[in-house]
């Protein structure tokens, strides 16, 4: 079941990531798009990463994000990947 929420791009859809917020339309996590914004991409190239949404779903989903930084934050620890499960060579020197 997909819920609308306030903001006119995000919405959850209880069949795609449990009901995480998402990019609407899409399988793209509002976490993908702040975990690239912290990154330092700035949002108007965040498109280039993110070829599929548009600008106005990247603002979008930052504004979600300053709305809700707690369920936003939650998402991101919960499937943040632990150092030792990262292949080592895949690290910078």
């Amino acid at each position: 079941m997909v819920t609308e929420t306030e903001h006119l791009y995000v919405a959850r859809d209880d069949s795609i990531l449990n009901g995480e917020p998402i990019i609407k339309g899409t399988r793209t996590p509002v976490r993908a798009v702040v975990e690239t914004w912290r990154l330092g991409i700035a949002p108007e190239d965040i498109t280039t990463h993110l070829p599929h949404l548009t600008l106005a779903q990247v603002f979008d989903a930052l504004s979600y994000f300053a709305d809700h930084p707690d369920e936003i934050t939650r998402h991101i620890e919960r499937n943040r990947v632990s150092d030792d499960l990262i292949d080592p060579r895949s690290k910078n020197p």
